[in-house]
């Protein structure tokens, strides 16, 4: 979502932006198109690898590091025109080699966001033996027992050797940036949040409530990180309300299952965008129990731009978004989970308080204009430290 909001930003500040992206690795673990569909920009232009190859070349690069298959188009593509800006995103199945390419007919700043811990983790989430929060690195067994093959290139020194050719490193949230300096990874990380758009201020017209009964909002992939299942559990401690719950994964089935036959907890399924502003303007507030490290809280957000309050549990970097808005409630127990949704529930007054610090924080530092601001002033810095000067503004 942060790459497809960037990507239209720039494109209607009358950008040009092109997009690189492996259709080979995607269909490694999703055949077929995606369930949600989203709008073109006559100024941006996807550029989707296939390379014929299927599956041996994300293989590839997973174990060598190196675009492969895929570095003849990249190179072409970058070839084609006088870039301004490199921005490298997850860049996992493209390898640690893509760094180094530059394109020959420009003097191109470039910069990468970590919106995952695959610098530092080749699971990507810090998840470790697929089973709990990562403490201390143990990556090749980790990587044996959760069904992935050791990454060769991760025993050799070419992340260190290819990263010196990204200019700036930047990461959603201090906390992430701390991980990635605790974990070893020696380049200088600043802090770029992610943003969402203002959707049209849709909160000052929401559509019609889904139903009469109050109720709590999840939002998120039904996978075991997302921490549902903690929830399902609290819930039948509370009948007054419902918890309604948006996302599918590979989760999906046993959640329902665990859920049972209690009525208060509705499963959505995966909604568009344009279909989340109502529930969550309505909710009593969105609910974040996350169990691994996040790198950012979109969902955090998502809900504060509709002047709705969180409540999110207290690892990674959740606590820092609620820290800066006030907009909320962090928890550690169910205890203190059950006392925050009580307390939410119980006051009309406070719940919108909550909802309107969150607001206001999300116009300051992560609204569209906040973030392209502080986007550019990145990229003019970087360019200035680089060239000397802003070579696209000469």
């Amino acid at each position: 979502m942060y790459l497809y909001r960037l990507s239209h930003a720039l494109g209607e500040a009358g950008h040009h932006v092109d997009i690189i992206h492996c259709i080979d690795a995607y269909l490694l673990l999703h055949q077929g198109e995606p369930e949600i569909k989203f709008d073109s920009h006559p100024n941006v232009t996807p550029h989707g690898l296939h390379t014929g190859y299927g599956w041996l070349s994300p293989l590839w690069t997973h174990q060598t590091g190196r675009s492969g298959f895929k570095r003849k188009y990249i190179t072409n593509l970058l070839n084609s025109k006088p870039y301004d800006v490199m921005h490298y995103h997850n860049i996992s199945l493209l390898g640690p080699e893509i760094l180094t390419l530059t394109p020959p007919r420009s003097q191109a700043v470039k910069m990468y966001t970590a919106h995952e811990h695959w610098l530092i983790c080749p699971m990507h989430v810090l998840w470790k033996y697929n089973s709990r929060l990562c403490e201390k690195p143990e990556c090749f067994r980790c990587m044996i027992l959760s069904g992935r093959p050791p990454q060769i290139w991760r025993y050799t020194n070419l992340l260190k050797k290819t990263s010196q050719h990204v200019d700036q490193f930047v990461s959603p949230s201090r906390f992430t940036a701390f991980m990635h300096a605790e974990r070893g990874f020696l380049n200088p990380m600043a802090q770029l949040p992610d943003f969402m758009d203002r959707v049209d201020d849709d909160w000052e017209k929401p559509g019609p409530p889904p139903q009469e009964k109050p109720y709590f909002l999840f939002v998120g992939r039904l996978e075991p990180i997302k921490g549902l299942q903690t929830l399902i559990g609290v819930w039948n401690s509370l009948p007054d309300f419902d918890l309604l719950v948006v996302g599918t994964g590979k989760q999906e089935k046993a959640l329902r299952a665990q859920a049972g036959p209690n009525p208060c907890i509705k499963f959505l399924g995966a909604l568009p965008q344009r279909d989340l502003g109502t529930l969550y303007y309505h909710a009593l507030a969105c609910i974040v129990p996350s169990i691994t490290y996040e790198t950012f809280g979109m969902i955090i957000v998502e809900s504060f731009a509709r002047k709705t309050p969180a409540i999110v549990r207290d690892l990674g970097a959740l606590p820092e978004i609620i820290h800066d808005s006030g907009g909320g409630f962090v928890y550690r127990t169910h205890e203190e989970l059950l006392g925050a949704i009580r307390r939410i529930a119980a006051s009309r007054t406070l719940r919108d308080e909550l909802g309107e610090k969150g607001y206001r924080a999300f116009i300051e530092r992560w609204s569209r204009e906040a973030h392209l601001k502080l986007y550019f002033d990145f990229l003019r810095g970087v360019a200035t430290y680089k060239y000397g000067y802003v070579p696209w503004e000469k």
